[in-house]
């Protein structure tokens, strides 16, 4: 793989060593991937791995975080312009940054999809709540969405129906992890449950803040899962409309995306203090399952 990759194969090294390293649901450029798409993904997560860390991380200010951020983003895309930019500075970033803008060239990839998730990550640092499942989607569509998207055209996919798909799969792929990261993220002072969904369902922060799980968050947590359900059965399609191996790769990601919100469902009550996780002991199913697609997942 390094011959293919030239000059750059030390760039992209860079970018598959943070993707194994890295804790992630699902594994990120996996071997059931065909072999050319690994480092081209690997760069995708990597970039993102990066700014999303900008705007987590740490204790800098969110100024100076929005500023790190725009500052990462301008280094991209002087590198999609400029080859010789960063590759030779050595740093892991500068080598991240370095195998995305070739990537970014060689593949025809959008730059505006990475403006997209350097958008959301920037909405990370200040948004802590969302009124209605359109500024939830909204965030979905920039944070999660692209992803899917680039994995498509590295895969060199074109097509509207499977954009369309994947962004669903995507997006239900984002609101699962919410919901499994509910208490995580609520302690972290963020909360991905619509406000209109939980005034609907009469569900009161006060309630989480003093670690009690009501009858009423149950009912908005009943809304959720189903809202996400709904986007795994749009994101069906793209399983089945790609070839090869990427197939079979989307495949075990729903049926692991879904898996883990029927445990989500299942804990429903317990999610304040519960994270909901697959294991090894998952794995054969899923497999099985995959595998079995028409006949089991329908």
């Amino acid at each position: 793989m390094s011959s293919r990759l030239g000059s750059f194969a030390p760039a992209y090294d860079a970018c598959l060593a943070l993707a194994h390293t890295h804790y992630e649901n699902f594994p990120v450029a996996s071997r059931l991937l065909p072999a050319f798409m690994r480092p081209h993904v690997a760069a995708v997560y990597a970039f993102a791995r990066v700014a999303d860390d900008i705007a987590d991380e740490g204790t800098d200010p969110p100024a100076a975080r929005r500023t790190r951020l725009a500052a990462w983003q301008a280094r991209l895309h002087e590198a999609v312009g400029d080859a010789s930019i960063d590759r030779a500075l050595g740093s892991r970033d500068a080598l991240i940054i370095a195998a995305t803008g070739q990537s970014i060239r060689t593949l025809d990839l959008p730059l505006s999809l990475f403006d997209d998730l350097v958008s959301a990550f920037g909405q990370d640092i200040t948004t802590t709540r969302y009124a209605s499942w359109a500024d939830v989607h909204d965030y979905c569509r920039r944070s999660a969405d692209p992803v899917g998207r680039l994995v498509l055209r590295i895969a060199g996919y074109r097509d509207e129906a499977l954009d369309r798909s994947s962004d669903a799969l995507c997006t239900a792929l984002q609101l699962t992890n919410f919901w499994q990261d509910f208490g995580r993220d609520f302690r972290a002072g963020r909360l991905y449950v619509p406000q209109d969904v939980a005034a609907r369902a009469g569900a009161s922060e006060e309630d989480l803040a003093a670690g009690r799980w009501s009858t009423a968050w149950t009912q908005a947590m009943e809304e959720c899962i189903a809202t996400t359900r709904a986007g795994f059965e749009r994101g069906r399609h793209v399983c089945s409309g790609v070839r090869g191996r990427l197939r079979f790769e989307l495949r075990l990601t729903w049926l692991g995306g879904s898996r883990i919100l029927d445990r989500v469902e299942h804990a429903r009550t317990e999610l304040l203090h519960h994270r909901p996780t697959l294991g090894r002991a998952d794995v054969p199913a899923l497999l099985w399952q995959a595998a079995r697609w028409g006949s089991v997942a329908a």
